[in-house]
């Protein structure tokens, strides 16, 4: 039996790149189904993702689900969801997604990076 592999999925699309977008928590699913630990870090455009109005509306193809339905997926499955928290840039928390586990540092990505076993750039 392999011991348990840590994977940090590093999401970096947004709204700009829609069709991008599904993929990092797709493969999240797959990941956390194969017993992998998986964490998605939103960091960039991608925090915008953690807005529910963002979540619920964004698709990556025209007539497919909303994003928040493959977040949610991941979720279901075991990942965890931070979103990186932008120096001097308001959160207003009670318009994130429930999904959402936490709100990290740029320092605390950083740490995840050089702990976890795979780091993946999607």
């Amino acid at each position: 039996m392999s011991a348990v592999r840590r994977v940090l999925i590093i999401v970096s699309s947004g709204p700009s790149t829609p069709a991008r977008c599904a993929a990092p928590f797709h493969t999240a699913t797959l990941l956390a189904c194969m017993d992998a630990e998986v964490t998605l870090f939103l960091s960039g455009e991608a925090a915008q993702l953690a807005q529910q109005s963002v979540a619920d509306t964004l698709r990556a193809s025209e007539q497919g689900e909303p994003i928040r339905h493959f977040i949610q997926q991941a979720k279901l499955a075991g990942a965890r969801v931070l979103m990186c928290r932008a120096p001097g840039v308001v959160i207003d928390e009670n318009a994130l997604i429930p999904e959402l586990d936490e709100i990290a540092s740029g320092g605390e990505l950083a740490q995840m990076i050089l702990e976890y076993d795979r780091v993946l750039t999607l």
